[in-house]
């Protein structure tokens, strides 16, 4: 198994902001995480690898699950419980089931980022109407915009900027092939919020992928 799934995104979040527990919990298709939970997200490639993955941690731990996604190519599962030391022990749980370590993921990166000021009215109606699970975006609302690879580190950055700064989560896309968070508020707050994002991700150590 260790030789053919590739580890691609390996983050902990240790208290998950009010914010980012409730967009989560708005699109989790399992168990709901709510405030201060501790998380781990993995996504593995390929997909199919993520049954035994999720098998592992729930029977080593009391995690809970909120997602687990199967796709060919990614797989995705999201853990969660009340106390740190139980979502750790299921992500070393999983490592041990792959035969690597934190520091074999994949180095994160920020593939883009934006900020967009005083969004009109009718770019924010297309927003809002385009899958936004979280706070609306409402005109005049300064607006940033980032992308992740792998996908799965959306989620890290968002709760991040969550604590640094006071800002609105409009959409967080933590699968795929490119994880995608959407934060508006007042243009102060936002650039606290983007520095945060972006420093969360480049934090993180990994290995290049190799093409």
């Amino acid at each position: 198994m260790a030789e053919n799934v590739q580890l691609r995104t390996f983050c902990y979040i240790d208290a998950m902001q009010p914010q980012f527990a409730a967009f989560m919990a708005s699109v989790a298709s399992g168990y709901l995480p709510v405030e201060g939970q501790a998380a781990l997200y993995v996504e593995v490639a390929p997909g199919m690898a993520i049954n035994n993955l999720m098998d592992v941690a729930l029977k080593a731990t009391k995690v809970t699950p909120a997602e687990q996604i199967v796709e060919r190519q990614y797989g995705m599962l999201e853990l969660h419980a009340d106390e740190q030391a139980e979502v750790r022990q299921a992500g070393d749980a999983i490592l041990r089931a792959m035969g690597k370590t934190e520091a074999d993921r994949l180095k994160p990166k920020v593939v883009s980022n934006q900020i967009i000021h005083r969004v009109t009215d009718h770019q924010a109606m297309l927003i809002n109407r385009s899958g936004r699970k979280g706070m609306m975006l409402v005109a005049k609302q300064t607006l940033f915009i980032m992308e992740t690879y792998p996908a799965g580190y959306a989620a890290l950055a968002a709760n991040e900027a969550e604590k640094a700064a006071d800002v609105n989560i409009v959409i967080i896309r933590p699968t795929g092939a490119f994880g995608r968070l959407y934060l508006a508020g007042d243009e102060d707050q936002i650039k606290i919020a983007r520095d945060a994002a972006m420093q969360a991700v480049s934090d993180l150590d990994g290995i290049d992928e190799k093409r």
